[in-house]
């Protein structure tokens, strides 16, 4: 296994000294380092991959020096417009390093979320023409791997990838883990949303630990799990199918189940649903300043206003809630009320030790949801 440390000072030793990304749990403790290492003004967790991508270029404009990006794989499709569009060599050549967090890397069991891209993570780093090596996880082949990269990098003023497997990186702990004061926990606001619902209200809820809780609290008070779409890719994008399904099923309640790193990620989806106002749409963010299923990594979503973002947008309700009597006074409210809503629920970071998996598949979940929609 590679330290952190080891890696980061590498970097360091070839120029490298500006990072930016999304979290990744397969990079998790080499983001802790950073985190914890890097000033304040050379790392920034960004909104998605794509943005990460445009900050590196602002940054070797402005100081000559190579950037790193880091994201999980499922991440390069955000990152595709501007690697080729921006970075690449035919538009403004953008000398760059891209750690890539290998999920469903072939022959190596994952969630089926992550088998696709892991079949084809290489293979789009081959289409795009951008030169790669899967990092080894002995220090001893360090050396010898940087002087590889870093040598097309500045010959070529060009992106190159380091693709990294499960279990590369050695234990690090995040020292700057901010605790959030909050009542109440993600699964126990999760539970009284789901218990407030009618019969024929359908759920849409995001990527990570929330449709992990979502289904675990259904097999709890033994419901089914036909009502509930659990959004277990494409992270950021629940919203829109949630608002799609409220536009043409308005005759039934639709919540969305959200979270703070999900919305800012394509937070320009609440423009889209402000403008439509569907009046049977409940949109809740559970925040908790974190990107929470990757190794609780800090989002700025504590840092900001959503509710008012919401509003500007065109929401035509919105709450800002962190008691579980605030909690349960807005599912009251709600319930009778046919207007575009939008909740902000401050909630603690993590998740239990034991949260276990949905059982069912994906085509499964997407087949007992559409007959629950018929009906």
């Amino acid at each position: 296994m590679i330290q952190p440390k080891i890696f980061y000072e590498l970097l360091l030793n070839h120029g490298t000294d500006f990072f930016a990304g999304v979290p990744d749990s397969l990079l998790k403790n080499f983001c802790a380092y950073v985190t914890d290492n890097a000033p304040e003004e050379k790392h920034i967790i960004s909104a998605n991959e794509g943005s990460a991508t445009a900050l590196a270029a602002g940054y070797y404009f402005a100081t000559n020096k190579i950037p790193l990006v880091y994201m999980q794989n499922s991440g390069e499709g955000n990152m595709i417009n501007p690697l080729l569009s921006l970075i690449d060599p035919d538009v403004y050549s953008v000398p760059l390093l891209i750690l890539i967090g290998w999920r469903g890397e072939p022959g190596v069991h994952d969630e089926p979320q992550h088998v696709k891209q892991g079949k084809v993570t290489c293979e789009l780093l081959d289409a795009m023409k951008v030169p790669y090596d899967i990092l080894s996880d002995n220090e001893s082949d360090l050396p010898k791997q940087f002087e590889k990269a870093y040598s097309y990098i500045k010959n070529n003023k060009a992106p190159y990838a380091f693709v990294i497997r499960k279990g590369t990186f050695s234990d690090y702990v995040l020292q700057k883990n901010n605790v959030v004061s909050a009542e109440m926990k993600r699964e126990d606001a999760i539970e009284k949303i789901m218990l407030s619902a009618d019969e024929r209200t359908a759920f849409v809820s995001t990527t990570g630990m929330a449709s992990r809780e979502l289904y675990e609290l259904r097999e709890k008070h033994g419901m089914g799990h036909d009502r509930d779409f659990l959004t277990v890719g494409s992270m950021g994008h629940a919203s829109q199918i949630a608002l799609a399904i409220a536009m043409q099923k308005n005759d039934r309640r639709i919540y969305c189940i959200d979270g703070d790193g999900a919305t800012i990620m394509q937070m320009g989806g609440l423009a889209t649903i402000g403008t439509r106002k569907p009046h049977n749409l409940v949109h809740f963010v559970l925040n908790n300043g974190a990107h929470d299923s990757v190794g609780g990594q800090p989002t700025v979503g504590l840092s900001i206003d959503l509710p008012t973002i919401a509003k500007a947008c065109g929401y035509e309700k919105v709450y800002s809630i962190s008691t579980v009597l605030e909690l349960d006074r807005v599912l009251s409210e709600i319930n009778g009320c046919n207007l575009l809503t939008f909740v902000e629920i401050k909630v603690c970071k993590g998740a239990r030790k034991d949260l276990g998996r949905p059982k069912s598949t994906p085509q499964e979940n997407k087949k007992a949801l559409m007959e629950f929609l018929k009906k």
